[in-house]
């Protein structure tokens, strides 16, 4: 049997992958949960597209999650009169929030963050355009933020900024924001990305718009602040899951403190039994290159051996001129990278009390799968969290989520070795439905005679609630007539 590759791979779509062929092939190449990102497009657009992208699905019979991105804040300058300019090393640059849009030159430039002047002082550091240019404030005056170019180059239109060790005070959910939630809800994503949130207020303020709009999306928190990482722990417990958004992190943080910071962040996640995401830059050079530089290879392998559940592609895909090619080496390096030992053990809540009767069964169901020569797990959830639980322990083991709903196995395309079954419930009676659970493994060629199977449902008179665990041997099943 073909190895399962249990890190998940989140691509996200644009000019490049919007044919069905193209389509088709990402989700056959490995894609698990497709990215809308909404700092691009209008709203009928992306809907049409979600839809486009769920048609697709169902044709090659996989079940594939989307992601709605929300833009955030537009923390940039506006544009230059020539497209662009130079900037030396030394010069007076101004960022004036009272300039027009299209008036930049090389000695000043418009804003569109128009609080800028207020949330800066003089000796602060701005970095432009991802850090590649740097600037000293010199002084504020009024509208204008007056600098001194620390690091110059080429700077173009619409660039990036952030301040050295963040601290701006841009809210998280623009009004943009919250009509794009409106059209997440109408899409039904599977997961809403919140960008740029500075605490736990953020994510809750997001799901309460989210739930008004009939939407049921999980929240997705990106750390990209540096006032993120101070109240990580409230964010996290707050969200659903967490992506750690390494281009304006590293801008604000400094590239040096970004990997103890992913590490960290993956390992405070798993604990808390939130999902993660590891993002940006995963790949950049497949955007114009077949192959993936060295660096690259080791990048998305680390992250993999850190604990992420997913790793996503952006421009790569979105834009790239190997949008195929780079998520199949995605998917090869993660399966190489989960053959390594110390990621198939785990330590997690070994030493802490459980807080429901379904979270200790699934605990139990991934001790005994640790302990015993069991071939995979078999779950039937109605809401998928028994088998989040379950992918929060380290295993190599193959966890099947199967359920009725669709809504579910489409959300649970992000959990780490889990792996999504359309499954509707035929019999009502436990022996029988333990038997069509372990006849449509056996369909899918995961199971044979012999193997040694983990089943785990609830009282089929009260759903919603894991509550049974059995240990099943293929090919030899109970009698109904004892069976409990």
């Amino acid at each position: 049997m073909t190895a399962r590759r249990r890190t998940k791979i989140v691509a996200t779509l644009g000019p490049a992958t919007h044919s069905p062929d193209v389509l088709d092939a990402m989700f056959e190449a490995g894609m698990n949960v497709v990215r809308l990102n909404f700092s691009h497009g209008d709203p009928s657009a992306h809907i049409s597209l979600a839809g486009k992208v769920r048609e697709r699905a169902r044709a090659c019979n996989k079940p594939v999650g989307v992601l709605a991105d929300l833009q955030g804040p537009k923390i940039r300058i506006a544009r230059f009169q020539e497209g662009h300019v130079l900037l030396k090393e030394n010069a007076r640059f101004v960022l004036d929030a009272g300039l027009g849009t299209d008036a930049g030159n090389e000695h000043e430039v418009g804003i569109d963050y128009k609080a800028l002047p207020s949330d800066v002082s003089a000796g602060d550091t701005l970095l432009l355009d991802d850090g590649r240019i740097v600037l000293r404030v010199d002084a504020v005056e009024g509208k204008k933020v007056i600098t001194r170019v620390v690091f110059g180059g080429r700077l173009s239109n619409n660039k990036g900024i952030n301040r050295q060790g963040g601290g701006l005070s841009a809210a998280a959910l623009t009004e943009k924001d919250k009509q794009d939630i409106i059209t997440a809800a109408r899409m039904q994503a599977d997961y809403l990305a919140v960008s740029f949130p500075r605490s736990a207020e953020d994510i809750h303020e997001a799901r309460r718009l989210l739930h008004a709009a009939g939407g049921h999306a999980a929240i997705v928190a990106k750390i990209e602040r540096a006032e993120a990482v101070d109240a990580i722990e409230e964010i996290i417990q707050a969200a659903d899951a967490i992506m750690v958004a390494r281009g304006d992190l590293g801008v604000e943080m400094g590239d040096a403190a970004l990997p103890p910071i992913q590490k960290r962040i993956i390992g405070m996640a798993r604990r808390m039994n939130r999902i993660t995401i590891t993002a940006t830059q995963m790949m950049e050079s497949m955007i114009e290159n077949p192959i993936p530089t060295r660096a690259e290879v080791f990048d998305v392998a680390n992250a993999v051996l850190d604990g992420t559940d997913a790793v996503m592609l952006s421009g790569e895909t979105a834009v790239g001129k190997n949008p195929i090619k780079t998520i199949a080496a995605v998917h090869r390096i993660c399966l190489q990278a989960e053959q390594e030992r110390e990621i198939r053990v785990s330590r997690h809540r070994i030493d802490s009390k459980f807080e429901g009767m379904d979270e200790a069964i699934a605990m139990g169901a991934m001790y005994l799968a640790n302990h015993l020569n069991v071939k995979a797990i078999a779950a039937l959830t109605e809401s998928g969290s028994t088998t989040l639980w379950m992918s929060r322990i380290s295993s190599g083991i193959p966890i099947f989520a199967l359920t009725p709903h669709e809504n579910t196995a489409r959300r649970v395309t992000l959990y780490r070795g889990v792996y999504p079954i359309k499954f509707p419930r035929k019999h009502q009676d436990h022996a029988s439905l333990n038997r069509d659970m372990i006849d449509e493994l056996k369909r899918r060629g995961v199971v044979s005679d012999g193997d040694i199977v983990i089943i785990t449902k609830g009282d089929l008179e009260i759903q919603g609630s894991t509550n049974a665990l059995k240990l099943v041997q293929v090919g030899d099943m109970v009698d109904p007539q004892i069976e409990s």
